[in-house]
C-alpha cells in the first residue's frame, strides 16, 4: 500500500464521526477534495451530541437539563451537521445517522455489541467505501476511542478491504509521516471548511477559539496497525495494587465483548507488566482498562490499546 491514498474519481470516502462537528473538524478538506475529484463522500454519524450540558445551559439559559432537553439539543445539533455537510457539498442522502446517545458509544459496544457492529457494518455494505476515516484509538474522548474499535470490528465483519486512516481530535497526534496524505492548501477549500465548522453554532458558544484552532490546522491522518492473527496483547498500564481492586478489563474482538475484574482476568506476567492471551476470533482485538466510576471528567483515564507493535501491543506466544 502506498504511503498516501490516491484521491480521484474512483474514491468512495466514508468518514466516521462520533459527534456532530467531528466530520468537519477532522476531514472537511478531505471531503471537499474527494468530491472535487469526482469521488463520493459519506458520513456516518454515531451520536447526535445530545449530552453537552454546559453549552446547552449557556445557550438556553437553563440550569436543569432533563431527557426532553437533551433530545431537543440533539435535534438541534443534527440540523447543524446537515448544514455543515451542505457547505462541504455532501447531500442529505449521504449522512447516515445512528442516533446513539452522546457519551454512550462505549455502552453500545459493551452492552449491545452485535447490534452496534451490525449497524455500522450495514452502512459500510451500503456505501462500499474504499477509503474510511475513523477516530484514532488513542483519542482520549471515550466515544472516539470506542468508535475506532467498533469501526474496525465492523469493517472486518464486512470483509472490507478499504484503506483506513485515523484522525485525532482530543489528545496528542502521533508523528505520522508528512506524506501519508498530501496536505490540501487550497484557500477556498480551507475557507469552506471554516464555514462548515461555524455551522455548528452550539459549539461556538463556549469553544469558538478552540474549534477554529482545530479547524485551521492541517488535516493529518495516521494508519492503524494491521489486525493480529494470534498471540498475546501487551498491556501498557501499570496500575498499583489499590487501583487494581476497582479496575476492569474489557476485551472486544470478533467474538464479542468479555469483561473481567482485574484480579480475575486471565493475565500473564511479562517482565514488569502483563499480557492477555487473545481468543481465536476473526479480525482485530482491543483491550480497555476502566474503573466504571461516575465522574464529571469526560476524558478517558486509561482508554484502549490494540494491535500496535510500538511501544505496546502484540507479542508472539512462545512455541509449546
Amino acid at each position: 500500500m502506498s504511503r498516501h491514498p490516491v484521491i480521484d474519481g474512483s474514491t468512495r470516502l466514508l468518514v466516521v464521526a462520533p459527534h456532530p462537528d467531528d466530520e468537519s473538524l477532522a476531514a472537511g478538506m478531505l471531503i471537499q477534495r474527494t468530491l472535487a475529484a469526482g469521488g463520493r463522500a459519506d458520513v456516518l454519524l454515531l451520536t447526535d451530541g445530545d449530552d453537552n450540558p454546559w453549552p446547552q445551559r449557556w445557550v438556553e439559559r437553563r440550569l436543569v437539563i432533563d431527557a426532553t432537553g437533551r433530545a431537543r439539543w440533539g435535534a438541534r445539533r443534527r440540523d447543524e451537521v446537515a448544514a455543515a455537510l451542505a457547505r462541504l457539498g455532501v447531500g442529505p442522502d449521504h449522512l447516515h445517522a445512528l442516533g446513539w446517545h452522546d457519551m454512550r458509544v462505549t455502552e453500545e459496544l459493551r452492552l449491545r455489541h452485535a447490534a452496534a457492529v451490525g449497524a455500522i457494518r450495514r452502512v459500510v455494505e451500503r456505501t462500499r467505501p474504499n477509503l474510511v476515516v475513523i477516530p484514532d484509538l488513542g483519542d482520549t474522548h471515550p466515544d472516539h476511542g470506542s468508535a475506532h474499535v467498533l469501526a474496525r470490528l465492523a469493517l472486518a465483519a464486512a470483509g472490507s478491504r478499504a484503506d483506513v486512516l485515523t484522525y485525532m481530535v482530543h489528545g496528542t497526534e502521533r508523528s505520522a509521516p508528512e506524506d501519508l496524505l498530501v496536505p490540501d492548501v487550497d484557500p477556498e477549500r480551507q475557507a469552506t471548511k471554516i464555514e462548515a465548522v461555524l455551522e455548528h453554532a452550539t459549539q461556538m458558544a463556549l469553544s469558538r477559539k478552540r474549534m477554529l484552532a482545530v479547524a485551521s490546522r492541517p488535516e493529518r491522518f495516521d494508519r492503524p496497525p494491521p489486525a493480529p492473527g494470534s498471540g498475546l496483547l501487551r498491556l501498557p498500564w501499570r496500575p498499583g495494587p489499590l487501583a487494581r481492586a476497582r479496575l476492569r478489563l474489557v476485551l472486544a474482538d470478533g467474538q464479542g465483548v468479555a469483561t473481567w475484574p482485574w484480579r480475575k482476568a486471565p493475565l500473564e506476567r511479562s517482565g514488569d507488566g502483563w499480557v492477555l492471551p487473545l481468543r481465536d476470533a476473526p479480525g482485530p482485538a482491543f483491550l480497555k482498562l476502566t474503573a466504571d466510576l461516575s465522574t464529571p471528567w469526560i476524558y478517558d483515564r486509561y482508554g484502549w490499546t490494540g494491535p500496535d507493535p510500538e511501544p505496546f501491543g502484540l507479542v508472539a506466544r512462545p512455541a509449546a
